[in-house]
């Protein structure tokens, strides 16, 4: 199975648009494929593609409970934490929750043995397919929890394998959760508009895609006439563009409406036919 995986430095610029369209248009040409929403902060891939849940399973993180009456205040676990989760008072040693990833470490280390882990529910996902057939996922952050990671690799982990190509629509930014959703991948492909803020966070997007040694092209969404100096911009980044989808009033309608461009808007379908083509040669 191929992965990949449509990310952006900022939100906005379209990843959602470019992942439904090319999963769709995927299964149109009889590839067996899966679509993963890993922007769990605020899954919306699932408005385009009439998804049909069938697996819905919660996603746990382990937090530290301490036994009050067998810790002796050694400082140990609070020393130890990478994320300060566990703070010490004369008189009782209190865990920060949202502060800790549950490593599990402070458990491993305590001499006294007063630390357990017990199990909070952080968020769930959601596993089925849709109405045209493909494979669908998503993952959904309970409100208030800080980090979206452990639901990701949940998703990721439980999603079926069967599929020839698994398309990933991530968190914007380049943030940890970004790196999870990238974690694995065969390519990504970067979205992002022709503003100074979109040159701006594409910047980073890059950078996390080149560190993690992820070939990737990158697309332009909103293009029109003055688009162009931004491609040069881009060639600068040593950086691929191979397609643009133009600023088009009935393209921001037909997404609003919660439709695909490819089926409404025929006359775009040659620029994903083109992704799909450089998805197929890969991204080396």
């Amino acid at each position: 199975m191929r992965s990949l995986t449509v990310v952006s430095g900022k939100g906005g610029t379209g990843k959602t648009l470019f992942s439904t369209n090319l999963a769709w248009l995927f299964h149109q040409k009889g590839v067996a494929t899966q679509l993963l929403d890993v922007d769990a902060e605020e899954p919306n891939a699932s408005l385009f593609v009439q998804f049909i849940p069938i697996r819905t399973q919660p996603v746990e993180k382990l937090i530290p409970h301490i036994d009050e009456g067998l810790c002796d205040r050694c400082g140990l676990c609070m020393k130890e934490c990478q994320f300060s989760a566990i703070t010490i008072a004369p008189k009782k040693t209190a865990v920060l929750a949202p502060l800790c990833h549950g490593c599990g470490l402070c458990a491993r280390l305590c001499p006294q043995k007063a630390i357990t882990e017990l199990p909070k529910t952080i968020g769930n996902i959601r596993l089925g397919k849709t109405q045209e057939g493909f494979s669908f996922g998503e993952g959904i952050l309970n409100i208030g929890e800080p980090s979206a990671v452990p639901v990701i690799r949940q998703l990721k982990n439980l999603a079926p394998k069967d599929a020839q190509i698994r398309i990933l629509d991530a968190p914007p930014g380049a943030s940890c959760s970004v790196v999870e959703s990238l974690s694995g991948s065969d390519s990504a492909l970067l979205v992002t508009e022709p503003t100074p803020f979109g040159l701006h966070d594409l910047r980073a997007a890059i950078a996390v895609v080149s560190e993690m040694k992820i070939p990737f092209k990158v697309v332009i969404n909103r293009f029109d006439a003055g688009s162009s100096e931004y491609v040069e911009k881009i060639r600068h980044l040593d950086a691929e563009v191979i397609a643009t989808l133009p600023f088009d009033r009935k393209i921001a309608s037909v997404y609003a409406e919660g439709k695909l461009v490819v089926k409404e808007l025929p006359k775009y379908l040659p620029v994903f036919e083109r992704i799909i083509e450089a998805i197929g040669r890969g991204f080396a």
